[in-house]
Order: structure tokens, then C-alpha cells, then sequence
């Protein structure tokens, strides 16, 4: 079992398309239902198991799962929801010696593995299938889904219906969108995947820690990265991003049009003068911006500046999507869900096709944020992070993670890694706050975070 930070995210059709050039699915389904088996195993702790067996594949995996636990002398179970349908589930219920319960009449175990439905469901489960599941995962000590929860879309993260939060999802050959994305990811616990030995290619891929180097032995604060800030109406979110610059390892921070933070952070009027220094590597506005005429200018100097520019907040509702993509530098936009929807249309897409259509579109990094935040490169490259507190749900984190992002991208000059750099940060910053934080100490937790990556 494998964490699954750095994986690839396959969808529904990329991972029948990856069977499908395997060519010897028997033996991929073999391996998969030996890979749960030996997980199970090692988890259940000489107590009962359960398998739920579907009618498709998923049901077959179960059933190699089951003969291969009782083989090792392992007390087992197994509960179906009908008769297999496909031939290679078929095959693997005949190999299987143990009697087969009817799902809806099972009786509960300690351990319950969830093997009913897994990759490409696309409906809401049948009463009957959905009750005896909710049941069964409500009496057991340990729930563990095999692939994917059954109910929930594996390629948007939506949930089909009523779906039980399982304690551990074994995901097979590779991660799906729906164990990163909500509603989905909150129904799958611990999500570890099995190695089945198949080939597989993702542009796709779950955030991983930044390899982020410590100052070189010659370093000064202008090769740190100087990051200038832009603030507007409310100076406090400028503040926020131009602490969280400094504290994610920036060199230099300029708040232009500020007052007030640290001793350590440089403070002047905003002008252009001030934004043509040759020396800035990032610009950031948006925090605190406001949308008047003076954000509009401010925006505009910014952006006929030529450095590249982090984008956030209230700069992203003035923004010219058309400017932007015109734009011979980086740029990194950082929107939550309303921002997103206004600066680039509501969709029915999934959150990771989305991101990487805005990419697109704007020529920019798009860092989509929320509690399953993906980062899209103009290149079609998409990271998803999955680590997100829901403390983070507080006034002035969105701030601070465009501060980070300055930081990253003044002293990276790559806006990609960057942005997932900074995103990176911004999840280890607020899992080292705990509980009820706010926006000011995940700013100052920043330093200890930079100092881990």
C-alpha cells in the first residue's frame, strides 16, 4: 500500500484504455483481487471479513480477494448483489468455495470490504444495493472500499446518492479524480494504492512536497526573490500576502500603497516608478484590491509592468481575460470557486477539466482554489492537492497563499512549480496551525513549513 502523493490521476476511459493495451485483464484482476487480499490481511487482525461482491469487475476483484484470504486460513465472507455479468467476474466467482450470501440479508463483520461497484458508475445506487451497504459499513470496526466507493462518479467527484464514509480506499493500478476531488474524496478515508503492474501515462497527478533548496552559501536578499505587493481599499490583506512572501522564504517585500506589518517589510506610495524596478520578480495584486478606479489603475500599472504577477481576489473580477493571455510573462491566478465562475463561465465539467480549460485559455497558471484545490498549466500538466484543512475556511488565507505564491515564483521563475510549491506550503502551514486558526498565524507558520520542503 502506497501513499498517493506524486501519482498519476487516471480517468474512467484513460484506465480502460490502459487495460485495454495490457491486453491479459484476467491476470490484471487477479493481481488486483491479490493486492486487496494481502492489504485486508494485514489490517483485519485475525478478525472476520466481509466482501460485497458487485456484478461487474469490481465483484471479481472481491471474489479473487475472498479465495485468497481463505487460502491463507483467513475467516471470510462473501455477500453479492446478483450474479456476475462479465465473463471475467464469472470466472473468478467459480474459483471462489466458500457460499455466497445474498447482499440484502448479510450479516454484519468486523471488517467490510466494499467491492459492489468501482470505475464508471454514472448513476445513484438501487435501494437495495445502497441500504445493506450503509449498514453493513455502519456496524463494522473497519471499512474499506476497493477502488472507489460504490456511488460515487469517478471522474467529477460527485456522489450518486447516499454513500457511506469509508475508513480506507485501496485504490487500484492508479488514483482517480474521484479520490481527490468533493464531494467524492471526503467519502474515501485513507486512500492507499496497489501496484498491479500496469503501464500508465498521466499528465495528471497528485500535489507532492516541493524539493525546494535552501539559500545557496552566496545568497542576498535580491537572489532570494524580491516580491513586490500591491495594496488597495484594505491594506490588512496586502499585509497578509506580504508576511506570508517573507515567511515562504522571499528575499525582499515591497508593499506599495500599505502601511503597517513587520519592521522587515518595506513599505512605499505606489507608483509606477516604484513597479519598474528591474530587480522585482513577482508582483501581487488582488488582496484587498478593491474594484474602483483606482483598482483599475493600480491593475494596470501592474500588468504593463512586464514582471510576472501573482492575480488574486478583487484583480481577478477586473481583469481582461484577453489581456492577460496577451501577456509575454508568467502569471499565476489564483481564484476560488465565485472568482473562477466569473472570470471564466459556470460548468458542469469536472473541477480538474476546468482548471486546465482556464489554463488554457488564459495563458496563465490557474490555481483553482478550495478543499480540493488543482493547479493547471497552460501545457495541460494539473496537479490536484488534496491535504486541504477545512480551517483554512477563514478570512485571509487566500491572501496569504497569493503571498506564497509570490515568494515561490520571484525565487523559482517557474510559475508552475511555483504555484504548486506555494500550494504545498499553504496545506503543511495550516495542518501546523490545528484548530480554529487565523489567517495571521498561517502566515507566521509559513516559516516552519518553508523549512520542511
Amino acid at each position: 500500500m502506497t501513499p498517493i502523493a506524486g501519482m498519476p490521476v487516471l480517468t474512467a476511459d484513460q484506465m480502460r484504455a490502459a487495460e485495454a493495451a495490457h491486453g491479459d485483464l484476467a491476470g490484471l484482476m487477479e493481481r488486483a483481487g491479490t493486492e486487496v487480499a494481502e492489504a485486508v490481511r494485514r489490517l483485519a487482525g485475525g478478525a472476520e471479513v466481509l466482501i460485497l461482491c458487485g456484478p461487474g469487475n469490481n465483484g471479481g476483484d472481491g471474489y479473487v480477494a475472498a479465495r485468497i484470504l481463505g487460502d491463507h486460513g483467513h475467516r471470510v465472507r462473501v455477500a453479492a448483489a446478483g450474479e456476475p455479468r462479465t465473463e471475467l467476474a464469472r470466472a473468478t466467482r467459480q474459483r471462489w468455495p466458500g457460499a455466497v450470501e445474498p447482499l440484502a440479508d448479510a450479516a454484519p463483520a468486523p471488517i467490510v470490504v466494499d467491492a459492489l461497484f468501482g470505475t464508471g458508475l454514472t448513476r445513484a445506487l438501487d435501494v437495495g444495493h445502497a441500504e445493506p451497504l450503509a449498514r453493513l459499513c455502519g456496524k463494522a470496526r473497519l471499512s474499506i472500499a476497493v477502488d472507489l466507493p460504490s456511488g460515487v462518479a469517478t471522474d467529477d467527484g460527485a456522489v450518486l446518492g447516499d454513500v457511506p464514509r469509508f475508513d480506507l480506499t485501496l485504490a487500484l493500478a492508479a488514483v482517480k479524480p474521484a479520490h481527490v476531488l468533493q464531494p467524492a474524496a471526503s467519502r474515501c478515508g485513507t486512500i492507499r494504492l496497489l501496484d498491479i503492474r500496469l503501464a500508465m501515462r498521466s499528465d495528471a497527478a497528485v500535489l507532492a512536497r516541493p524539493d525546494l533548496s535552501p539559500p545557496a552559501a552566496d545568497a542576498h536578499k535580491y537572489s532570494r526573490g524580491m516580491v513586490a505587493v500591491v495594496a488597495g481599499a484594505m491594506d490588512g490583506a496586502a499585509r497578509l500576502a506580504a508576511t506570508a512572501a517573507m515567511r515562504s522564504g522571499a528575499g525582499y517585500v515591497l508593499l506599495l500603497g500599505g502601511s503597517g506589518g513587520p519592521d522587515a517589510l518595506v513599505r512605499r506610495d505606489h507608483d509606477a516608478d516604484a513597479l519598474a524596478d528591474p530587480r522585482i520578480g513577482a508582483i501581487v495584486i488582488g488582496p484587498g484590491l478593491g474594484r474602483d478606479d483606482r483598482a483599475r489603475e493600480r491593475l494596470s500599472d501592474a500588468l504593463a509592468s512586464k514582471h510576472p504577477a501573482i492575480i488574486d481576489g478583487d484583480a481577478l473580477h477586473l481583469l481582461d481575460l484577453a489581456e492577460i493571455a496577451s501577456r509575454k510573462v508568467p502569471a499565476i491566478l489564483t481564484p476560488h470557486a465565485g472568482e473562477f465562475d466569473a472570470l471564466f463561465g459556470k460548468s458542469d465539467a469536472s473541477k480538474i477539466d476546468r482548471a486546465r480549460d482556464a489554463a488554457a485559455r488564459s495563458g496563465a497558471v490557474v490555481v483553482f482554489k478550495g478543499a480540493d484545490t488543482a493547479i493547471a498549466s497552460p501545457d495541460g500538466r494539473i496537479r490536484i492537492d488534496t491535504g486541504a484543512s477545512p480551517w483554512l475556511s477563514t478570512a485571509g488565507t487566500g491572501d496569504v497563499l497569493a503571498g506564497a505564491c509570490g515568494a515561490m515564483l520571484a525565487g523559482l521563475h517557474d510559475p508552475f512549480r511555483a504555484a504548486c510549491a506555494a500550494v504545498w506550503l499553504h496545506t503543511d502551514a495550516a495542518r501546523r496551525c490545528g484548530a480554529a486558526f487565523i489567517a495571521d498565524d498561517l502566515a507566521g507558520a509559513l516559516t516552519a513549513a518553508r523549512a520542511r520542503a
